[in-house]
C-alpha cells in the first residue's frame, strides 16, 4: 500500500464527508468513490489541494451494469506530476438523473462527455453542447448499452445508383438456426453434447 496515495485518500474522506463515499488502492492506484451530484467539488479538491496536484485530465469513461438499480458507473482518470501517481474517482447514475458537467473545472473533458452521452445516454448538466460526437446525428439510441441489439437498428450504406447515402432498416439474411446434435448431417457426437439436451 502506497503511504502517499493513503495520505490522499484519508484526506480526500475527511475534507469532502457526503462527497467521497470510499477510498482504497488497487493496481497501485487510487480509487475513490464519489456521490454524483457532488463530483464538481471532488474533481476541483483533488486538482487544486497542494497535497493532491491533480492537475492533468488523463480519461473519462462509462459503463453499463444493468442489473444496478443506479446501471451507469462514470470513471474519471486524473494524473499528478507532482505525486507521479493516478487517481480514479467513479460515480454511480442512472437513466434519468443528470450528472454534473466538469468541464468548467478541466476543459478537456468537453468531448469525453459528449462521447458518454452518445454511447450511453447519460445526461451532463452544465455541459456547454452536449450533443452526439461519434454516431451520426440521426441515429436511434445510445450502442454501448448493454441492451442495445448486437444489429443494431438500421443500415446504413451508399447507394451507388441514387448517388446517396441510405437508411435502411436491419434485416437479417439467416433465420437463427436449430441445431439438431442426433442428425448424421452435424457429424459424429462429441464428448459434452449431451449438456445440450
Amino acid at each position: 500500500m502506497d503511504a502517499a496515495l493513503k495520505s490522499v485518500g484519508d484526506k480526500a474522506l475527511a475534507a469532502l464527508p457526503g462527497a467521497v463515499l470510499g477510498a482504497r488502492q488497487a493496481y497501485g492506484e487510487l480509487m475513490l468513490t464519489a456521490e454524483a451530484a457532488r463530483i464538481v467539488d471532488v474533481i476541483t479538491f483533488l486538482r487544486d489541494d497542494p497535497a493532491c496536484q491533480f492537475f492533468c485530465f488523463i480519461d473519462l469513461s462509462g459503463a453499463d451494469y444493468p442489473e444496478r438499480e443506479k446501471r451507469f458507473e462514470i470513471i474519471y482518470q486524473l494524473l499528478s506530476p507532482k505525486l507521479n501517481q493516478r487517481v480514479r474517482v467513479t460515480i454511480a447514475t442512472d437513466e434519468a438523473t443528470p450528472v454534473p458537467s466538469t468541464v468548467s473545472v478541466f476543459p478537456a473533458a468537453d468531448w469525453y462527455e459528449r462521447e458518454v452521452y452518445d454511447f450511453f445516454g447519460v445526461m451532463f448538466d452544465g455541459h456547454p453542447d452536449l450533443r452526439r460526437i461519434l454516431t451520426d446525428y440521426g441515429f436511434d439510441g445510445h450502442p454501448l448499452r448493454k441492451d442495445f441489439p448486437m444489429t443494431g437498428f438500421v443500415e446504413v450504406r451508399y447507394d451507388d445508383e441514387e448517388k446517396r447515402v441510405r437508411y435502411d432498416p436491419v434485416r437479417l439474411t439467416q433465420e437463427f438456426r436449430q441445431f439438431d446434435f442426433l442428425s448424421p448431417w452435424e457429424g459424429p457426437p462429441l464428448p459434452g453434447d449431451e449438456k445440450a439436451k
